[in-house]
């Protein structure tokens, strides 16, 4: 009864999506989870956050009814609720998984597992033994030597979407994607938000016209902005945390009810018997080659736990290569060039491939096109008009480079330019291709007409 195909340990995006696929192959497949099927995305990161940064932005359309001539004499919000629905909307997700689980006759493993020798998993004192394991368990929120969450004063990102009472100030130390998706949040409820960021720019992975774009309107909508700043400490033994953070012109001194840190995430990688089995792991990532083998054979690893890009879309991909390479099914590895990533602030960010600066530095004789949805006949209805579309094409052969988007909606649009770079479109080719109108999309074709010459609403 112990005996099995695969078990994955973790069930988070990658974990379950490994799992399902792994079953659907023919494959006898069990999963372990110490806590709640579905992983951080489902039940504390992806799913969640959205659900409150849904009711940050009904929140902001009622604080703008008039500008769609609408009159709302009396509204106000309950924190509460709002948080409440954030758990709700993430324990039906989690649900939804354990019926996954049970329609692909899936074992489910509760309790803490520990890799052991030989192929085997312990869990609380039981062993399971299959052919492949594989190591899917994700990864925590980082902590800094000069900023230790403390659960109450400095938290991480569990604590942020589950307070019991919204902060008057918060500060907000970091600017990827937690980071500023928190400070949307927070902002828009009317908490006071203060961001740190030791690099220049916002979202600093992104392209500098999307970092510089978001900067200004997350200034206009209130948030306190500080970058080129150092976080050097806190004191918390106060009623609430003074921070002292380091900047260009000097030491400033900033009270707030309370600190988040949004600096990152780290792997989960201790006490799961890595060191036991004698896995190969170098800077807090398990090592593993292009079909998420490790050194050890039978053993694998996905997801946040090896190096490339802590996304869930990569986690599922990563997971699904590596069963139908088990399965001798497929022979494809992932093109880690070509994974989208998205911020889902009001406005949103998306991108895939390279920067401009990038392409630059790689020698590329490139043509750049913009388009900014205040030219928008559907952004102008919505009332949706900040951000636009910047696309990137090689000169001499069309390939489509780097696409980046700032705007309403675009975390779905950004779709377009994956399939067209994965299917090797050239720019010619997107501009033949007749997209509808009245949309947002619109804005990519005509970003693309920008860029050879041939814009017609600019």
């Amino acid at each position: 009864m112990n005996k099995f195909d695969v078990i994955v340990l973790g069930t988070g995006p990658g974990g379950y999506v490994t799992a399902i696929r792994a079953s659907q192959l023919g494959l006898k497949t069990a999963v372990i989870e110490k806590e709640s099927l579905g992983g951080v995305c489902l039940n504390w990161g992806c799913i969640p956050t959205k659900a409150l940064l849904k009711s940050a932005q009904v929140f902001e359309y009622l604080k703008h009814a008039e500008d769609y001539g609408l009159t709302i004499e009396k509204f106000d919000k309950d924190f509460t609720k709002v948080v409440s629905r954030s758990r709700n909307i993430a324990d039906g997700m989690s649900k939804g998984v354990q019926f996954l689980m049970k329609k692909n006759k899936i074992d489910v493993i509760k309790g803490y597992g520990t890799l052991k020798t030989g192929k085997k998993v312990e869990v609380d004192g039981t062993l399971y033994s299959a052919d492949h394991i594989i190591v899917a368990t994700g990864a925590r929120s980082r902590e800094l030597p000069n900023l230790k969450q403390d659960g109450v004063k400095v938290i991480g990102y569990r604590e942020a979407m589950t307070l019991k009472t919204q902060p008057k100030k918060i500060i907000v130390v970091g600017s990827g994607a937690i980071g500023v998706e928190f400070s949307n949040f927070y902002n828009s409820m009317g908490t006071e938000v203060t961001i740190v960021e030791y690099l220049p720019n916002l979202v600093p992975l992104e392209d500098v016209d999307i970092s510089k774009e978001f900067e200004k309107i997350f200034k206009k909508s209130g948030v306190n902005v500080m970058t080129n700043a150092s976080f050097e400490s806190v004191d918390t033994s106060g009623k609430g945390v003074k921070a002292t953070i380091k900047t260009s012109t000097g030491t400033e001194i900033i009270e707030a009810d309370l600190v988040l840190s949004a600096v990152g995430i780290s792997a989960n990688i201790e006490n799961i018997g890595l060191e036991e089995v004698g896995i190969v792991t170098d800077k807090g990532k398990i090592m593993v080659n292009d079909y998420y083998q490790t050194n050890i054979p039978g053993y694998y690893a996905i997801g946040d736990v090896v190096p490339g890009p802590a996304l869930a879309h990569v986690a599922s991909a990563e997971g699904i290569t590596c069963v139908e390479k088990i399965a001798g099914f497929s022979n494809e590895t992932i093109d880690y060039g070509n994974i989208p990533g998205c911020t889902y602030t009001s406005p949103e960010i998306a991108s895939v491939g390279l920067t401009e600066a990038q392409a630059k530095e790689q020698g590329y004789d490139i043509k750049v096109g913009k388009f900014p949805f205040s030219a928008s006949g559907k952004a102008s209805a919505a009332g949706t008009k900040n951000g636009f579309v910047k696309v990137i094409f090689d000169a001499k052969y069309g390939e489509w480079l780097g696409c980046h988007m700032i705007g309403a909606g675009v975390t779905d649009m950004i779709a377009e330019a994956v399939v067209a770079r994965k299917l090797e479109t050239t720019g010619h080719e997107v501009l033949k291709s007749i997209h509808p109108h009245p949309t947002m999309s619109e804005a990519v074709m005509e970003a693309v007409a920008a860029a050879y010459g041939e814009v017609i609403h600019l």
